[in-house]
């Protein structure tokens, strides 16, 4: 275990907000790496209701907060706040990552590397896959980047909310990123459930402390094929509902750990500008969550 930072005068702020955030694991992870690198910053949890979201931006560009992380449900409402945005958050829509520049705040989406780093592990001809993506808010844009990335051949986006679902598919039709995109109501699940190889949980269904909820029951989990890679972006429980009724089906689960370091990791190494201990960071939440090392 990397020992404790120590805080002083001297040591710079970075965090992450969302709301709520109370079960965010990021400060374990990087205040691990932080303490391994001997380096003076310290990450911390930072609630921002979303009606205070512009105050609590402003307030951290005056008290000299280096950067922050950003989650739900903030990761498309930030984005009027920054000075500049990536290219690859243009193209999501969406920012996960935020640091200073010489003009303000400036955004980005790491999300995207970390969807994508326990995907790769899995041989698949990808441009032969279907991916159906439960969710249409700013996780589900960085999932849908990367399953471009991967090559889908279609990915199908499912939500509750037509007009919200329509506007998903018009902000993607001129994105550089555009992959074969279709969106759907959550009733349509039953058709295309079926054709999924690649089922993804974008909702906070099921997050802690609401461990027996699944955004799908366990008859439309039967609608799966055998061996449909069932991926759930929540980190906490582990394993989800959603991922234990996947199971149960013949599903290959994936949960939103490695997903949360790897794109840590690379805020992280952006903020500090140096390379920084994934391993350590790794470690850090395996311990706290009790798995084994």
């Amino acid at each position: 275990m990397a020992k404790n930072t120590r805080i002083t005068a001297t040591t710079k702020l970075l965090g992450v907000i969302g709301y709520p955030i109370a079960h965010s694991l990021s400060p374990v992870m990087h205040n691990a790496a932080i303490a391994h690198l001997e380096a003076d910053y310290a990450y911390l949890p930072f609630p921002v209701p979303p009606e205070y979201l512009e105050q609590a931006i402003a307030g951290f560009a005056a008290t000299g907060v280096q950067g922050f992380n950003v989650t739900i449900p903030h990761k498309q409402a930030v984005i009027p706040f920054l000075s500049e945005i990536s290219e690859i958050a243009q193209a999501v829509g969406a920012v996960n990552t935020v640091y200073r520049t010489e003009r303000g705040w400036g955004g980005t989406n790491t999300d995207v590397t970390g969807f994508l780093a326990p995907l790769y592990i899995h041989q698949r001809h990808w441009n032969q896959n279907i991916a159906v993506v439960l969710g249409n808010g700013g996780a589900a844009r960085a999932v849908v980047a990367g399953c471009a990335q991967l090559g889908c051949t279609q990915v199908q986006v499912v939500g509750r909310d037509r007009q919200k679902l329509e506007a998903f598919h018009r902000d993607w039709a001129n994105s550089p990123l555009s992959p074969t995109l279709s969106v759907h109501l959550w009733e349509e699940l039953p058709q295309l459930l079926p054709q999924a190889d690649l089922l993804i949980n974008t909702t906070p269904i099921g997050m802690h402390p609401h461990n027996d909820a699944s955004p799908l029951t366990l008859d439309e989990m039967k609608l799966l094929k055998v061996e449909t890679i069932a991926y759930d972006l929540i980190y906490t429980p582990r394993p989800t509902t959603f991922l234990q009724l996947a199971e149960k089906q013949g599903a290959i689960a994936i949960d939103g750990l490695e997903m949360l370091i790897q794109q840590g990791a690379a805020a992280l190494q952006l903020w500090l500008g140096q390379p920084v201990p994934v391993e350590v960071m790794r470690r850090a939440l395996k311990e706290v969550l009790s798995f084994e090392v």
